[in-house]
């Protein structure tokens, strides 16, 4: 029992201090909706978005980017992320087409030195709720 609950700890504190990115890092990607509360059918009302990120430390960043609606326009994002963990975050953002906020948390999967899986849930203001998946790719700074 002593072992495990060391073993636990161990890998919970090498977790919590450890980052795959770097400070001036640059992130670039793309996710799309796999669902979302205003859904009216299978691609009837997609979602996609292209994001960039900037990392000011190892756990903060900035984004930009353009998430698209098929059938409703664009709408530019601003926002950033927090990394409280390697493979974790949170992040807010903001829809300046849409005048909407949303709130949201991720998780991130290392597929290689610069490429990374994430799945991720969104709280609109306006009251929806979104869950989407999407690839980032990590362009480390000189």
């Amino acid at each position: 029992m002593f072992l495990r609950s060391f073993l636990f700890v161990s890998l919970l504190c090498f977790t919590v201090f450890s980052h795959a990115q770097d400070a001036k890092d640059f992130m670039f990607g793309a996710a799309m909706d796999l669902a979302k509360t205003d859904y009216e059918g299978i691609l009837k009302k997609a979602q996609f978005s292209a994001e960039g990120h900037y990392f000011f430390t190892r756990s903060i960043t900035a984004s930009a980017g353009f998430d698209v609606w098929t059938g409703d326009g664009v709408s530019f994002v601003l926002g950033g992320r927090w990394y409280p963990m390697d493979n974790f975050f949170t992040r807010v953002r903001g829809l300046i087409g849409e005048n909407d906020i949303a709130l949201g948390a991720g998780w991130n999967q290392v597929l290689s030195d610069r490429w990374r899986f994430e799945a991720m849930a969104d709280f609109y203001f306006k009251g929806d709720f979104a869950m989407r998946a999407g690839v980032m790719y990590v362009v480390p700074h000189r």
